[in-house]
């Protein structure tokens, strides 16, 4: 299996290394070291988390989401690099209503 090398530029789907990158070397070598053992994955998993690209369909666990977020004091939702838009369930159910009537009527 090859492996593919993942530039520093490259767009990343989670600001990991970005809060990563703006501790000193010191705080940075300790940081790399306690995160997985508190979340209690593996050093290569945490790894994989920091290189998901932002077009890639991988994606972590939302419990890791939710810790990593409060490990760098983030607010819900702000560790993901991209905006998540969604309708509301309503606005799905009118718009499967709407679509169901106009059938109905077509018959």
């Amino acid at each position: 299996m090859n492996k593919l090398a993942v530039s520093d530029n490259a767009s990343r789907k989670y600001k990991i290394n970005e809060y990563l990158l703006k501790l000193p070397i010191s705080d940075y070598r300790a940081a790399i070291r306690l995160i997985p053992k508190y979340m209690r994955i593996s050093l290569n998993t945490f790894h994989n988390y920091r290189n998901i690209l932002l077009a890639d369909r991988q994606d972590i666990p939302h419990e890791k989401v939710v810790m990593f977020e409060k490990i760098f004091d983030l607010k819900p939702g702000e560790l993901l690099n991209k905006i998540v838009r969604s309708k509301t369930l309503k606005e799905l159910l009118n718009k499967e209503r709407d679509n169901f009537s106009g059938r109905a009527m077509n018959r």
